[in-house]
Protein backbone atom coordinates (compact mmCIF):
# COMPACT_ATOMS: atom_id res chain seq x y z
CA UNK A 1 0.00 0.00 0.00
CA UNK A 2 1.99 3.07 -0.86
CA UNK A 3 2.14 5.79 1.64
CA UNK A 4 2.03 9.53 1.89
CA UNK A 5 5.90 9.67 3.01
CA UNK A 6 7.30 12.98 2.36
CA UNK A 7 10.98 12.43 3.85
CA UNK A 8 13.46 14.86 3.03
CA UNK A 9 17.17 14.60 4.14
CA UNK A 10 18.00 17.56 6.20
CA UNK A 11 21.42 17.74 6.32
CA UNK A 12 24.79 16.24 5.02
CA UNK A 13 25.10 13.33 7.30
CA UNK A 14 21.44 11.81 6.83
CA UNK A 15 21.60 12.70 2.60
CA UNK A 16 25.04 10.58 2.76
CA UNK A 17 23.06 7.88 4.46
CA UNK A 18 19.85 7.66 2.83
CA UNK A 19 22.02 7.34 -0.62
CA UNK A 20 23.50 4.06 0.84
CA UNK A 21 20.87 2.80 3.49
CA UNK A 22 17.62 4.72 3.10
CA UNK A 23 16.47 3.44 6.75
CA UNK A 24 15.46 6.96 7.60
CA UNK A 25 12.82 6.77 5.12
CA UNK A 26 11.50 3.40 4.97
CA UNK A 27 10.81 4.45 9.02
CA UNK A 28 8.93 7.29 7.92
CA UNK A 29 7.25 5.87 5.47
CA UNK A 30 6.30 2.79 7.52
CA UNK A 31 5.35 4.30 10.64
CA UNK A 32 5.20 7.96 10.31
CA UNK A 33 3.25 8.74 7.35
CA UNK A 34 1.45 5.22 6.59
CA UNK A 35 -1.75 5.85 5.69
CA UNK A 36 -4.47 4.57 7.91
CA UNK A 37 -7.89 3.84 8.00
CA UNK A 38 -9.71 6.91 9.95
CA UNK A 39 -12.39 4.40 11.34
CA UNK A 40 -10.18 2.21 13.51
CA UNK A 41 -11.62 1.66 17.07
CA UNK A 42 -9.44 0.47 20.15
CA UNK A 43 -9.68 -2.64 18.96
CA UNK A 44 -7.22 -2.00 16.95
CA UNK A 45 -4.53 -1.10 19.77
CA UNK A 46 -4.31 -5.09 20.17
CA UNK A 47 -1.30 -5.16 17.39
CA UNK A 48 0.94 -2.40 19.21
CA UNK A 49 0.51 -4.12 22.63
CA UNK A 50 1.68 -6.95 21.73
CA UNK A 51 4.48 -5.42 19.85
CA UNK A 52 5.17 -4.24 23.68
CA UNK A 53 4.88 -7.35 25.46
CA UNK A 54 7.19 -9.01 22.98
CA UNK A 55 9.84 -6.23 23.89
CA UNK A 56 9.34 -7.16 26.99
CA UNK A 57 9.33 -10.02 27.13
CA UNK A 58 12.61 -10.37 24.96
CA UNK A 59 14.18 -8.04 27.18
CA UNK A 60 13.54 -9.49 31.12
CA UNK A 61 14.12 -12.89 30.00
CA UNK A 62 17.23 -12.37 28.71
CA UNK A 63 18.56 -10.82 32.05
CA UNK A 64 16.59 -13.80 33.55
CA UNK A 65 19.01 -16.02 31.46
CA UNK A 66 21.69 -14.43 32.71
CA UNK A 67 21.03 -16.02 36.56
CA UNK A 68 18.90 -19.02 35.31
CA UNK A 69 20.65 -22.27 35.33
CA UNK A 70 19.61 -24.92 33.02
CA UNK A 71 20.60 -28.22 34.90
CA UNK A 72 17.66 -30.66 36.72
CA UNK A 73 19.24 -30.35 39.91
CA UNK A 74 20.04 -26.70 40.19
CA UNK A 75 17.15 -24.92 38.37
CA UNK A 76 14.74 -24.83 41.13
CA UNK A 77 17.42 -23.36 43.42
CA UNK A 78 18.40 -20.85 40.66
CA UNK A 79 14.63 -19.68 40.15
CA UNK A 80 14.43 -19.29 43.88
CA UNK A 81 18.12 -17.30 43.99
CA UNK A 82 16.92 -14.59 41.49
CA UNK A 83 13.62 -14.36 43.48
CA UNK A 84 15.39 -13.63 46.98
CA UNK A 85 18.75 -12.61 46.46
CA UNK A 86 19.11 -10.87 42.71
CA UNK A 87 18.44 -7.07 42.61
CA UNK A 88 14.72 -6.94 41.93
CA UNK A 89 14.77 -10.14 39.92
CA UNK A 90 11.88 -11.11 41.80
CA UNK A 91 10.10 -8.30 39.58
CA UNK A 92 11.89 -9.74 36.64
CA UNK A 93 10.52 -13.13 36.75
CA UNK A 94 6.80 -11.90 37.67
CA UNK A 95 7.28 -9.78 34.99
CA UNK A 96 8.14 -12.00 32.56
CA UNK A 97 5.87 -15.06 33.71
CA UNK A 98 2.98 -12.56 33.84
CA UNK A 99 4.28 -11.07 30.57
CA UNK A 100 3.43 -14.52 29.21
CA UNK A 101 -0.24 -14.55 29.93
CA UNK A 102 -0.28 -10.96 29.30
CA UNK A 103 0.47 -11.56 25.64
CA UNK A 104 -1.91 -14.64 25.42
CA UNK A 105 -4.47 -12.62 26.75
CA UNK A 106 -3.70 -9.57 24.08
CA UNK A 107 -3.00 -12.12 21.12
CA UNK A 108 -6.76 -13.88 21.81
CA UNK A 109 -8.36 -10.46 21.71
CA UNK A 110 -6.36 -9.42 18.52
CA UNK A 111 -7.44 -12.93 17.19
CA UNK A 112 -11.12 -12.85 17.81
CA UNK A 113 -10.80 -8.86 16.62
CA UNK A 114 -9.62 -10.37 13.30
CA UNK A 115 -12.39 -13.12 12.92
CA UNK A 116 -15.29 -10.24 13.66
CA UNK A 117 -14.09 -7.94 11.28
CA UNK A 118 -12.87 -10.33 8.64
CA UNK A 119 -9.49 -9.45 8.60
CA UNK A 120 -8.67 -12.90 6.91
CA UNK A 121 -10.42 -12.15 4.03
CA UNK A 122 -8.56 -11.55 0.32
CA UNK A 123 -5.69 -9.90 0.12
CA UNK A 124 -4.57 -10.37 3.81
CA UNK A 125 -4.48 -14.31 3.54
CA UNK A 126 -1.03 -14.06 3.55
CA UNK A 127 -1.15 -11.78 6.68
CA UNK A 128 -3.23 -13.77 8.80
CA UNK A 129 -1.47 -17.40 8.17
CA UNK A 130 1.89 -15.73 9.61
CA UNK A 131 0.06 -14.44 12.48
CA UNK A 132 -1.24 -18.39 12.99
CA UNK A 133 2.21 -19.27 12.47
CA UNK A 134 3.41 -16.57 15.18
CA UNK A 135 0.39 -18.39 17.72
CA UNK A 136 1.94 -21.98 17.35
CA UNK A 137 5.79 -20.29 17.94
CA UNK A 138 3.54 -18.54 21.07
CA UNK A 139 2.85 -21.80 22.19
CA UNK A 140 6.04 -23.42 21.74
CA UNK A 141 7.73 -21.17 23.62
CA UNK A 142 5.30 -20.41 26.60
CA UNK A 143 5.09 -24.64 26.69
CA UNK A 144 9.10 -24.62 27.27
CA UNK A 145 9.35 -21.74 29.57
CA UNK A 146 6.87 -23.28 31.76
CA UNK A 147 8.75 -26.26 32.38
CA UNK A 148 11.93 -24.13 33.17
CA UNK A 149 11.21 -23.75 36.51
CA UNK A 150 11.52 -26.83 37.15
CA UNK A 151 8.71 -27.74 40.06
CA UNK A 152 6.09 -30.27 40.24
CA UNK A 153 3.66 -28.84 37.46
CA UNK A 154 6.40 -27.97 34.79
CA UNK A 155 7.88 -31.85 35.19
CA UNK A 156 4.60 -32.99 34.58
CA UNK A 157 3.42 -30.79 32.33
CA UNK A 158 6.23 -31.48 30.54
CA UNK A 159 5.60 -35.63 30.69
CA UNK A 160 2.18 -35.19 29.70
CA UNK A 161 2.56 -33.59 26.97
CA UNK A 162 5.68 -34.89 25.28
CA UNK A 163 3.81 -38.14 25.67
CA UNK A 164 1.31 -37.10 23.42
CA UNK A 165 3.99 -37.44 20.47
CA UNK A 166 4.15 -41.09 20.85
CA UNK A 167 0.73 -41.14 19.81
CA UNK A 168 2.05 -40.65 16.00
CA UNK A 169 2.08 -43.86 13.97
CA UNK A 170 5.44 -45.15 12.90
CA UNK A 171 7.53 -42.11 14.11
CA UNK A 172 6.17 -40.83 17.55
CA UNK A 173 7.98 -43.29 20.21
CA UNK A 174 11.32 -41.63 18.09
CA UNK A 175 10.79 -38.16 18.77
CA UNK A 176 9.50 -38.51 22.08
CA UNK A 177 12.93 -39.68 23.16
CA UNK A 178 14.19 -37.20 20.66
CA UNK A 179 12.48 -34.58 22.77
CA UNK A 180 13.24 -36.26 26.18
CA UNK A 181 17.22 -36.46 25.57
CA UNK A 182 17.15 -40.11 26.57
CA UNK A 183 13.98 -42.26 27.85
CA UNK A 184 12.10 -40.00 30.42
CA UNK A 185 11.85 -36.12 30.98
CA UNK A 186 15.16 -35.57 32.81
CA UNK A 187 18.35 -33.02 32.47
CA UNK A 188 19.08 -33.14 28.47
CA UNK A 189 15.09 -32.18 28.45
CA UNK A 190 15.63 -28.98 30.62
CA UNK A 191 18.80 -28.48 28.54
CA UNK A 192 16.46 -28.70 25.37
CA UNK A 193 13.89 -26.65 26.62
CA UNK A 194 15.97 -24.23 27.60
CA UNK A 195 17.74 -23.52 24.60
CA UNK A 196 14.25 -23.76 22.34
CA UNK A 197 12.62 -21.03 24.81
CA UNK A 198 15.76 -18.52 24.39
CA UNK A 199 15.93 -19.02 20.13
CA UNK A 200 11.60 -18.76 19.57
CA UNK A 201 11.14 -15.99 21.00
CA UNK A 202 13.89 -14.33 18.09
CA UNK A 203 11.86 -16.52 15.34
CA UNK A 204 9.03 -14.74 16.67
CA UNK A 205 10.37 -11.43 15.95
CA UNK A 206 11.40 -12.44 12.07
CA UNK A 207 7.84 -13.85 11.58
CA UNK A 208 6.54 -10.55 13.23
CA UNK A 209 8.54 -8.31 10.93
CA UNK A 210 7.31 -10.52 8.03
CA UNK A 211 3.48 -9.53 9.59
CA UNK A 212 4.07 -6.50 9.37
CA UNK A 213 5.71 -6.28 5.62
CA UNK A 214 2.36 -8.38 4.69
CA UNK A 215 0.15 -5.56 6.56
CA UNK A 216 2.14 -3.07 4.70
CA UNK A 217 1.87 -4.61 1.68
CA UNK A 218 -2.02 -4.50 1.66
CA UNK A 219 -2.73 -2.32 3.64
CA UNK A 220 -4.85 -2.56 7.27
CA UNK A 221 -8.46 -3.74 7.74
CA UNK A 222 -11.22 -1.44 9.48
CA UNK A 223 -14.35 -2.38 11.47
CA UNK A 224 -16.88 -1.41 8.19
CA UNK A 225 -14.70 -3.70 6.36
CA UNK A 226 -14.02 -1.92 2.92
CA UNK A 227 -10.94 -1.09 1.03
CA UNK A 228 -9.90 2.40 0.31
CA UNK A 229 -11.25 4.24 -2.15
CA UNK A 230 -9.27 7.57 -1.73
CA UNK A 231 -6.02 7.59 0.40
CA UNK A 232 -6.90 11.67 1.35
CA UNK A 233 -10.36 11.15 2.49
CA UNK A 234 -10.27 7.72 3.79
CA UNK A 235 -6.84 7.70 5.67
CA UNK A 236 -5.05 9.62 7.93
CA UNK A 237 -1.02 9.24 8.40
CA UNK A 238 0.11 6.61 11.14
CA UNK A 239 1.75 9.37 13.36
CA UNK A 240 0.33 11.10 15.00
CA UNK A 241 -3.33 9.08 14.86
CA UNK A 242 -2.92 5.79 15.37
CA UNK A 243 0.32 5.99 17.45
CA UNK A 244 -1.28 8.10 19.97
CA UNK A 245 -4.63 5.61 19.83
CA UNK A 246 -1.70 2.97 20.68
CA UNK A 247 -0.40 4.54 23.37
CA UNK A 248 -3.48 4.79 24.99
CA UNK A 249 -4.30 1.44 24.52
CA UNK A 250 -0.83 0.26 26.00
CA UNK A 251 -1.47 2.63 29.21
CA UNK A 252 -4.50 0.83 30.16
CA UNK A 253 -2.75 -2.26 29.20
CA UNK A 254 0.33 -1.39 31.06
CA UNK A 255 -2.07 -0.67 34.54
CA UNK A 256 -3.47 -4.11 34.36
CA UNK A 257 -0.07 -6.05 33.92
CA UNK A 258 1.26 -4.28 36.88
CA UNK A 259 -1.14 -4.97 39.30
CA UNK A 260 -0.59 -8.73 38.18
CA UNK A 261 2.83 -8.18 39.01
CA UNK A 262 3.04 -6.23 42.09
CA UNK A 263 -0.35 -7.69 43.35
CA UNK A 264 -1.37 -11.09 42.15
CA UNK A 265 1.85 -12.15 40.70
CA UNK A 266 1.00 -15.97 41.43
CA UNK A 267 -3.04 -15.80 40.93
CA UNK A 268 -2.11 -17.54 37.43
CA UNK A 269 0.27 -20.04 38.31
CA UNK A 270 0.07 -22.91 40.11
CA UNK A 271 0.76 -23.61 44.18
CA UNK A 272 2.02 -27.30 42.74
CA UNK A 273 5.34 -25.54 40.81
CA UNK A 274 6.83 -24.47 44.13
CA UNK A 275 7.73 -27.75 44.82
CA UNK A 276 10.80 -29.23 43.38
CA UNK A 277 10.30 -31.56 40.49
CA UNK A 278 9.82 -35.25 41.74
CA UNK A 279 9.40 -38.03 39.30
CA UNK A 280 8.13 -40.23 42.05
CA UNK A 281 4.98 -38.23 43.09
CA UNK A 282 2.01 -37.25 40.42
CA UNK A 283 0.23 -33.87 41.49
CA UNK A 284 -3.24 -35.50 41.54
CA UNK A 285 -4.17 -33.13 38.92
CA UNK A 286 -2.11 -32.34 36.13
CA UNK A 287 -3.38 -28.53 34.53
CA UNK A 288 -1.19 -26.31 31.97
CA UNK A 289 -1.10 -22.96 31.78
CA UNK A 290 -4.07 -21.73 31.34
CA UNK A 291 -3.82 -20.31 27.75
CA UNK A 292 -3.56 -23.70 26.73
CA UNK A 293 -6.27 -24.84 28.62
CA UNK A 294 -8.94 -24.59 25.40
CA UNK A 295 -6.88 -27.29 23.18
CA UNK A 296 -6.33 -29.57 26.71
CA UNK A 297 -10.37 -30.10 27.20
CA UNK A 298 -10.48 -30.90 23.07
CA UNK A 299 -7.56 -33.44 23.72
CA UNK A 300 -8.84 -34.96 26.96
CA UNK A 301 -12.69 -35.52 25.68
CA UNK A 302 -11.43 -37.75 23.35
CA UNK A 303 -10.61 -41.18 24.66
CA UNK A 304 -8.47 -42.61 21.94
CA UNK A 305 -5.48 -40.70 22.46
CA UNK A 306 -4.32 -40.36 18.52
CA UNK A 307 -7.76 -39.02 17.72
CA UNK A 308 -7.50 -36.56 20.46
CA UNK A 309 -4.28 -35.44 19.31
CA UNK A 310 -5.34 -34.64 15.73
CA UNK A 311 -8.22 -32.98 16.76
CA UNK A 312 -6.06 -31.01 19.61
CA UNK A 313 -3.62 -29.92 16.54
CA UNK A 314 -6.51 -29.93 14.03
CA UNK A 315 -8.21 -27.38 16.82
CA UNK A 316 -5.18 -24.66 16.01
CA UNK A 317 -4.39 -26.06 12.62
CA UNK A 318 -8.01 -24.71 11.33
CA UNK A 319 -7.34 -21.46 11.91
CA UNK A 320 -4.85 -21.06 9.02
CA UNK A 321 -7.94 -22.18 6.51
CA UNK A 322 -10.47 -19.14 7.38
CA UNK A 323 -9.80 -17.60 4.26
CA UNK A 324 -11.42 -19.86 2.29
CA UNK A 325 -14.09 -21.60 4.69
CA UNK A 326 -15.69 -18.20 4.92
CA UNK A 327 -17.56 -17.98 1.84
CA UNK A 328 -19.52 -14.77 2.40
CA UNK A 329 -18.40 -11.70 -0.11
CA UNK A 330 -18.95 -8.89 3.52
CA UNK A 331 -16.03 -8.55 5.04
CA UNK A 332 -16.90 -7.16 8.38
CA UNK A 333 -19.49 -8.83 11.15
CA UNK A 334 -20.81 -5.46 11.68
CA UNK A 335 -22.88 -6.09 8.76
CA UNK A 336 -23.61 -9.79 9.27
CA UNK A 337 -26.31 -10.28 11.72
CA UNK A 338 -26.86 -13.53 11.67
CA UNK A 339 -22.66 -14.73 11.61
CA UNK A 340 -22.48 -12.01 15.05
CA UNK A 341 -24.79 -14.50 16.81
CA UNK A 342 -22.41 -17.78 15.51
CA UNK A 343 -19.65 -15.31 16.58
CA UNK A 344 -20.63 -15.04 20.34
CA UNK A 345 -21.44 -18.78 20.62
CA UNK A 346 -17.77 -19.33 19.45
CA UNK A 347 -16.22 -16.75 22.02
CA UNK A 348 -18.38 -18.51 24.36
CA UNK A 349 -17.40 -22.29 23.50
CA UNK A 350 -13.27 -21.18 23.41
CA UNK A 351 -14.15 -19.76 26.78
CA UNK A 352 -16.14 -22.66 28.72
CA UNK A 353 -13.58 -25.16 26.79
CA UNK A 354 -11.09 -22.99 29.03
CA UNK A 355 -12.61 -23.54 32.02
CA UNK A 356 -13.23 -27.11 31.34
CA UNK A 357 -9.71 -28.11 30.66
CA UNK A 358 -9.42 -26.60 34.39
CA UNK A 359 -12.08 -29.36 35.69
CA UNK A 360 -10.97 -33.19 35.82
CA UNK A 361 -11.16 -35.10 32.86
CA UNK A 362 -14.63 -37.24 34.26
CA UNK A 363 -18.02 -37.56 34.47
CA UNK A 364 -20.13 -34.07 33.02
CA UNK A 365 -17.22 -32.11 32.35
CA UNK A 366 -15.93 -34.72 29.79
CA UNK A 367 -19.28 -34.43 28.13
CA UNK A 368 -19.23 -30.49 28.03
CA UNK A 369 -16.01 -30.52 26.16
CA UNK A 370 -17.22 -32.92 23.68
CA UNK A 371 -20.37 -30.86 22.67
CA UNK A 372 -18.39 -27.64 23.20
CA UNK A 373 -15.50 -29.02 20.87
CA UNK A 374 -18.57 -29.74 18.26
CA UNK A 375 -19.20 -26.29 18.75
CA UNK A 376 -15.76 -25.42 18.12
CA UNK A 377 -15.46 -26.89 14.84
CA UNK A 378 -18.72 -26.51 13.27
CA UNK A 379 -18.09 -22.91 13.33
CA UNK A 380 -15.19 -23.20 11.04
CA UNK A 381 -16.59 -26.18 8.83
CA UNK A 382 -20.24 -25.52 8.77
CA UNK A 383 -21.61 -22.30 9.89
CA UNK A 384 -18.84 -20.42 7.63
CA UNK A 385 -19.24 -21.46 4.89
CA UNK A 386 -23.20 -21.75 4.67
CA UNK A 387 -23.66 -18.36 6.07
CA UNK A 388 -21.66 -17.46 2.89
CA UNK A 389 -24.88 -18.78 0.94
CA UNK A 390 -27.60 -17.93 2.76
CA UNK A 391 -27.22 -14.89 5.46
CA UNK A 392 -28.70 -11.37 4.31
CA UNK A 393 -26.27 -9.22 5.51
CA UNK A 394 -27.19 -5.48 5.68
CA UNK A 395 -25.89 -2.42 3.54
CA UNK A 396 -22.17 -1.59 3.76
CA UNK A 397 -20.61 2.07 3.44
CA UNK A 398 -19.52 2.54 -0.25
CA UNK A 399 -16.08 3.86 1.39
CA UNK A 400 -14.28 4.66 4.64
CA UNK A 401 -15.13 8.39 4.61
CA UNK A 402 -18.85 7.12 4.19
CA UNK A 403 -19.14 5.01 7.54
CA UNK A 404 -17.34 7.99 8.98
CA UNK A 405 -19.67 10.68 8.29
CA UNK A 406 -22.56 8.24 8.70
CA UNK A 407 -21.14 7.81 12.49
CA UNK A 408 -20.96 11.08 13.19
CA UNK A 409 -24.58 12.15 11.88
CA UNK A 410 -24.44 13.18 8.42
CA UNK A 411 -27.81 12.44 7.07
CA UNK A 412 -26.34 12.60 2.98
CA UNK A 413 -23.74 10.06 3.69
CA UNK A 414 -25.84 7.92 5.54
CA UNK A 415 -28.44 8.12 2.05
CA UNK A 416 -25.67 7.84 -0.20
CA UNK A 417 -24.38 4.47 1.88
CA UNK A 418 -27.80 3.00 1.58
CA UNK A 419 -27.90 4.10 -2.34
CA UNK A 420 -24.77 2.30 -3.30
CA UNK A 421 -24.82 -0.61 -1.26
CA UNK A 422 -28.13 -2.88 -1.78
CA UNK A 423 -28.26 -5.57 1.05
CA UNK A 424 -27.15 -8.60 -0.40
CA UNK A 425 -27.12 -12.24 0.47
CA UNK A 426 -23.34 -13.52 1.18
Amino acid sequence: MHGLSTFEPKNGFVKWLEARLPILSFAHGSFVAFPTPKNLNYWWTFGGILSFMLIAQIVTGVVLTMHYTPESTLAFGSVEKIMRDVNWGWMLRYAHSNGASMFFFAVYIHMFRGIYYGSYKSPREVLWILGVIIFLLMMATGFMGYVLPWGQMSFWGATVITNLFSAIPLVGDDITVWLWGGFSVDNPTLNRFFALHYLLPFMIVAVVALHVWALHVCGQNNPDGVEVQDIHKDCVPFTPHATMKDSVGIAFFLILYCWFIFYIPNYLGDADNYIPANPMKTPAHIVPEWYFLPYYAILRSIPNKLAGVIAMFAAIAILAFLPWLDTSKVRSGKYRPIFRIFFWIFVASGIGLGYLGAMPPEGGYVLAARILGVVYFGFFVVVLPLLGLFEKTTPVPASIADAVLARTGSASSVAASAASAPQTKG
